[in-house]
């Protein structure tokens, strides 16, 4: 029997390596099947995403119940706290890439240096961002068109929403350790805690249920902090008493000025990446707020829909990246890319079949979440016009997800620049305003972007470069 043969005929079954996965695995992932080291990755980190975009569902489902105005102030103060996510998502990026090549390097204490050095800055970005918010959240409201009775409804939601953000980044930046060490079943069970206390706090703070108070929309940026805030502290306890892969040891909680500095500087063109693309979706929903309180509601549900699905193939594209930094940092090349190219496949093809079930099906999916008649048919086609998006969109999330795995934040940030800020926006302000459009004009526009930056994508990540950069 060849060594190939038998290596195959050694591999645990299917079962078994789901099994596995929920569990935590203890395979080296620059070694063996690069099948199953994906499906060994990719599993938990998709079950970690499932339970968000689900939260994300199960949070306008109940808040739609409090009207029109209430989901409005849910979509613009995210649409504002898409900056937040964007400075989690940057610093993430970063965090991932060099705490998975010191594992792919065999370097287990560099690697956890490097967390602890990523969570320093992550609190102090949390810092910065939140403590204004309590001051500002009216006024920001305000500035994205909201109207005297969204501000009158949503100003405490945006306060604690935009004010508590540091437990959003907390979040983000320590599962990304995890991610990069390879313990992607410990991320996925620390967001699940975080968001089933969420699913179980929000509609008992919305509506009163038990022993809890009325706060309506408020109610659910209570519920949302809470259990996020609660998440953060567990991770802080696994973190300290360690995994096999990495652990925080006391005398590693300190600056370490180097490292510190080489995170930053790739921190930075992380942020920027995110910024230029959460910004372009701030600049999309106050274009749609040019007509009316109804249509950003229907933008605000139907995004929410679109999110649970992109948010697991955003999970199978993290396994992309974790695969990318790992074997670069043990020096497999080609298998860092054979990597890649298959998880795209699979991503196209699970995105591209549930994109086929939300355009044929987008009228009665929005009816489960509003039977308003002004907000259900604006929900529907903007479901159905972004859906015709979703095998670019597939794509385009692994290949730029594999850049930042290897350490190349910047060329996915000249990417989405040009995507995003030099043709999504001013095609979507023109088609919706201009030619007449209104908001589908904006919803073309995204596809339009979307899939184009797909293709960029595909087309400098065939160059190789990404191959060369140092972390």
């Amino acid at each position: 029997m060849s060594t190939a043969v038998q290596e195959r005929s050694e591999q645990p079954g299917l079962w078994a390596s789901i099994g596995e996965a929920l569990r935590g695995s203890h395979q080296d992932f620059t070694a063996g099947s690069l099948d199953r080291a994906i499906l060994l990755l990719a599993i938990p980190m998709v079950l970690e995403m499932v339970l968000e975009s689900l939260f994300a569902v199960v949070d306008v489902f109940w808040v739609a119940r409090l009207g029109a105005n209430a989901v409005a102030t849910v979509g613009l103060t995210e649409s504002m706290l898409t900056l937040v996510f964007a400075v989690a998502m940057g610093l993430s990026l970063s965090t991932t890439a060099m705490v998975a090549r010191r594992i792919g390097e065999k370097k287990p204490e560099a690697a956890a240096v490097a967390g602890v050095q990523a969570i320093f800055l992550g609190l102090a970005a949390a810092a910065v961002a939140g403590f204004p918010c309590l001051w500002l959240a009216p006024k920001l409201l305000r500035s994205m068109g909201a109207t005297g009775e969204i501000v009158a409804v949503g100003s405490n939601y945006a306060r604690i929403a935009l004010g508590g953000s540091g437990v959003v980044v907390l979040l983000f930046l320590n599962n990304a350790i995890f991610r990069g060490a390879g313990d992607a079943a410990i991320a996925m069970r620390l967001l699940w805690v975080s968001n089933i206390l969420n699913l179980i706090l929000d509609p008992c703070l919305i509506f009163g249920w038990g022993p809890f108070p009325r706060l309506g929309v408020t109610g659910a940026a209570l519920a949302t902090f809470t259990g996020r805030g609660i998440g953060v502290l567990y991770q802080f306890y696994r973190l300290l008493h360690g995994t096999e892969r990495i652990r925080v040891l006391r005398r590693q909680i300190r600056p370490h000025f180097q490292v510190l500095t080489r995170l930053v500087r790739l921190s930075l063109a992380g942020i920027f990446q995110f910024i230029i693309a959460q910004t372009s979706w701030i600049a999309l929903v106050r274009i749609v707020s040019l007509f009316g309180a109804a249509a950003v509601a229907g933008y605000t549900i139907a995004i929410r829909m679109v999110i649970f699905i992109i948010l697991p193939s955003w999970g199978l594209s993290n396994a992309a990246a974790t695969l990318v930094g790992q074997n670069l940092g043990a020096q497999q090349p080609s298998r860092a890319e054979t990597s890649v190219w298959r998880t795209g496949l699979y991503n196209m093809i699970f995105l591209g079949s549930v994109g086929i079930l939300f355009t044929i099906f987008s009228t009665p999916l929005v009816g489960v979440f509003t039977d308003d008649p002004t907000v259900g048919p604006l929900a529907a086609s903007c479901l159905r016009l972004v859906s015709y998006g979703n095998i670019g969109y597939a794509y385009g999330m692994v290949m730029l997800q594999a850049f930042n795995g290897a350490g190349d934040t910047l060329t996915p940030t000249v990417l989405n620049f040009f995507g995003y800020w030099l043709l999504e926006i001013p095609l979507a302000y023109w088609l919706a305003v201009r030619e007449g459009w209104r908001s589908n004009g904006v919803y073309l526009a995204i596809v339009v972007a979307e899939c184009s930056v797909a293709l960029a994508s595909i087309l400098v990540f065939t160059r190789g470069r990404w191959k060369q950069v140092k972390v």
